[in-house]
């Protein structure tokens, strides 16, 4: 019996010892990898550069620039073989181009974020009192007003690989560009990740309820969930549900594809939601109600409720979330968790409903429209015209009303 103990401490004590000596070799390996990956970010800005500079150089460019790179193509392929066809010196091209502003250098410290914050703080500030007056011509165009300010930025971030930056490239708004290279960092996206977001036009949907200086801190920062209202985007695109954008279309259909595919949808949802439960059961007297699914953000510290609706918002429907909201309030809502939050998803998005309903001066209620396939851009910016025209119209008296209240306020105290 005792060597049997002692044989079963050895076998714990070994175990340990092999879990941290995997530990250590798991981490020099990744960081050999992000070196390698770094220095290979740094040669192939290099590249760029001498490709550049070389087509300046050049009487009959286009010609000329098309020799170079396939004669510059096959000599680097004889010597190192794969990653240098003209296809991969265009894209180093291109990647000097677009960063051209910036030192070939990389960012290791956590500490160099607070200064590169900086910077983009001056730079949006100057950018934004330079530019004010020009006309806009588009939702991304009048929201350029702000920034352009990663001219700033100083290096490359040692978290992003290669192919991040490839895809970041393609991103032709600088706004843009920026907004999802702070976010592929922060929250340590994939590359099919950075790309499903690009491509679900993720940074222009954020923009829905947010003025200049919400872009400002958008670029800045990334997202920022400080509010319930931040968390929520216009439209949401459910296209890897894989269902018919139809009439044919039942609630139950939406929620068990959403079930099938909750991975996707945790991912759009945004930061910090976690899955809790679907059809939740909730009584009020001698009555049973049901939520289609609840949901909870770690950031915020609340749940979220979601009501799924095949067809166009109602005021039946704006009712009915605003009483799940107050019953789950007084169920489930712990003490320390702020308060649920509601959204319904709909189909369709009346305004006027919208607009003279407790939506308008709810924090707690919101209603957005789903679409189950990815838009055009022209599709976005109508969606989100409608939703700025709709906030510009629900918040222009609330000015007033303020002043109005702090004037006798004050007159109070004076007397």
């Amino acid at each position: 019996m005792k060597k049997t103990k002692n044989k079963m401490v050895k076998t714990d004590s070994t175990n340990s010892l092999f879990d941290r000596v995997v530990s250590i070799l798991e981490q020099a390996r990744a960081n050999t990898v992000r070196a390698v990956n770094s220095n290979m970010i740094l040669a192939y800005w290099h590249i760029g550069q001498e490709i550049v500079n070389e087509l300046q150089g050049g009487q009959e460019r286009a010609e000329y620039g098309k020799q170079l790179i396939q004669d510059l193509s096959t000599k680097l392929t004889q010597r190192y073989g794969k990653g240098f066809s003209e296809t991969n010196l265009k894209y180093f091209r291109l990647f000097y181009q677009t960063y051209a502003h910036r030192l070939p250098e990389i960012r290791h410290k956590e500490s160099d974020n607070s200064a590169l914050t900086q910077i983009r703080h001056k730079a949006c500030d100057e950018l934004s009192t330079s530019k004010k007056g020009r006309k806009s011509t588009g939702v991304l165009d009048d929201m350029s007003l702000a920034v352009q300010g990663d001219r700033l930025v100083k290096d490359f971030s040692s978290q992003l690989s290669w192919s991040h930056y490839r895809v970041l490239t393609k991103v032709e708004n600088k706004n843009e560009q920026l907004f999802y290279e702070i976010e592929a960092e922060k929250e340590n996206w994939s590359v099919p990740v950075l790309e499903r977001q690009i491509h679900s036009f993720l940074f222009a949907r954020l923009l829905k309820s947010r003025d200049k200086n919400g872009l400002m801190n958008l670029v800045r920062q990334g997202q920022i969930l400080e509010k319930p209202s931040d968390t929520i985007k216009e439209p949401y695109i459910l296209d890897f549900l894989g269902l018919p954008d139809s009439q044919v279309l039942h609630e139950s259909n939406l929620e068990a594809a959403i079930i099938a595919n909750l991975q996707s949808f945790l991912l759009e949802l945004g930061k910090g939601f976690a899955f809790v439960g679907r059809q939740k059961r909730i009584q009020f007297g001698d009555k049973f109600f049901y939520i289609d699914l609840v949901f909870y953000n770690c950031i915020l510290k609340c749940y979220l409720l979601i009501d799924l609706k095949i067809g166009e918002l109602t005021h039946q429907d704006i009712g009915q979330m605003d009483g799940y909201v107050r019953m789950f309030d007084e169920k489930y809502r712990a003490e320390n968790d702020n308060p649920t939050i509601g959204l319904i998803l709909c189909a369709k998005k009346d305004e006027t409903i919208a607009h003279y309903s407790v939506l308008k001066d709810s924090k707690q209620l919101f209603a957005s429209k789903y679409m189950l396939y990815l838009p055009t851009e022209e599709e976005l910016q109508r969606e989100i015209e409608r939703e700025r025209r709709l906030l510009k119209s629900t918040n222009k008296a609330a000015p007033k009303k303020f002043v109005a209240k702090k004037k006798k306020k004050r007159s109070g105290k004076e007397k």
